[in-house]
């Protein structure tokens, strides 16, 4: 399949609708990722050019280093990273499940599970990711951006979310379920933090 990151949106949406296993729910939570990356990367950019000073205004030259960049390009830049990230494993989910789908016995099918589960468990740490830099974007932004920004903090909650909820579904225990849940409860921290709303009780366990 075509590289999602050169598709059209309406050409994955409808890839998505289609009667066939991927991309499913592990891409999709991908690429709302990747949305909310480029919103908080998009905030930040604004951030930076609000902040930067008018032609002729410094003497200074620009700086020479991505260390020496000011806050908001580098968070700009972290968060371009994360969205390219997201990306390449919306992509890389669309066959992981393939296996799971394909094994002959029992114990094939528990190890293709557990294969199929660290796609989406990168998935909830991007998305994690995503939603803790949008909270420190949104903090710095203007009024006029700082939507933006915790709009894309809320999708990464829901990506994360998402994503972990695949893993507990393939595996429901070990190392990847708690590198999943993790990722999860950061993302719910994060948008708590940013919008100033208290973070949900805890879920009760899918059944499996």
């Amino acid at each position: 399949m075509e590289e999602l990151s050169k598709q059209p949106l309406d050409a994955f949406l409808e890839s998505v609708a289609e009667a066939t296993p991927a991309p499913g729910g592990g891409s999709s939570a991908a690429v709302a990722a990747a949305l909310a990356a480029a919103l908080v990367e998009m905030a930040a950019r604004l951030a930076g050019s609000d902040a930067a000073p008018s032609h002729g205004a410094a003497d200074a030259p620009p700086p020479s280093r991505a260390a020496d960049a000011p806050p908001s390009n580098r968070a700009a830049d972290h968060a371009g990273a994360l969205r390219a990230r997201a990306l390449r494993l919306a992509h890389e989910e669309m066959s992981s499940y393939a296996p799971v789908l394909g094994a002959r016995d029992e114990r094939e099918r528990e190890l293709a599970l557990a294969a199929a589960s660290e796609p989406p468990a990168h998935i909830a740490e991007t998305a994690a990711e995503v939603a803790e830099l949008g909270v420190e974007v949104a903090a710095s932004s203007s009024p006029s951006v700082r939507g933006d920004a915790l709009t894309g903090v809320v999708l990464a909650e829901a990506a994360a979310s998402a994503a972990f909820r695949l893993v507990e579904i393939n595996v429901g225990a070990g190392p990847v379920f708690e590198r999943a849940r993790d990722a999860e409860l950061r993302a719910v921290k994060a948008r708590a933090s940013g919008t100033g709303r208290p973070p949900p009780p805890p879920h009760a366990p899918i059944p499996r």
